[in-house]
């Protein structure tokens, strides 16, 4: 499956501000977590409706493996698209406004 990966702009704002953040803590943690989202992007792709739906929602969710964040994305035959690239300790209602 060729899918297209669009990040809405909140998502790349979000993914932006965290790899900025992690960078200011060790440069090293930055690269962890860009690869880390990169696995989890490219996990997605390979099997977009593997992952849980949010109750109520065609929003589905991704965990990003030793990181607190969540991948919430949607997905039809031809692309997937990114909403939010959320930390955990957020508060839920921030993301769930963007599924459009």
């Amino acid at each position: 499956m060729n899918l297209i990966i669009e990040f809405r702009p909140a998502a790349r704002f979000e993914f932006d501000e965290a790899a900025d953040w992690y960078f200011a803590e060790d440069p090293v943690l930055r690269v962890r977590f860009i690869d880390a989202v990169d696995q989890t992007i490219a996990a997605i792709v390979r099997s977009p409706a593997s992952y849980p739906i949010v109750s109520g929602t065609r929003i589905r969710r991704a965990v990003v493996r030793d990181f607190p964040y969540l991948i919430f994305f949607w997905f039809d035959s031809y692309q997937v698209v990114v909403i939010s690239v959320f930390h955990t300790s957020r508060n839920p209602i921030i993301w769930r406004g963007r599924t459009d």
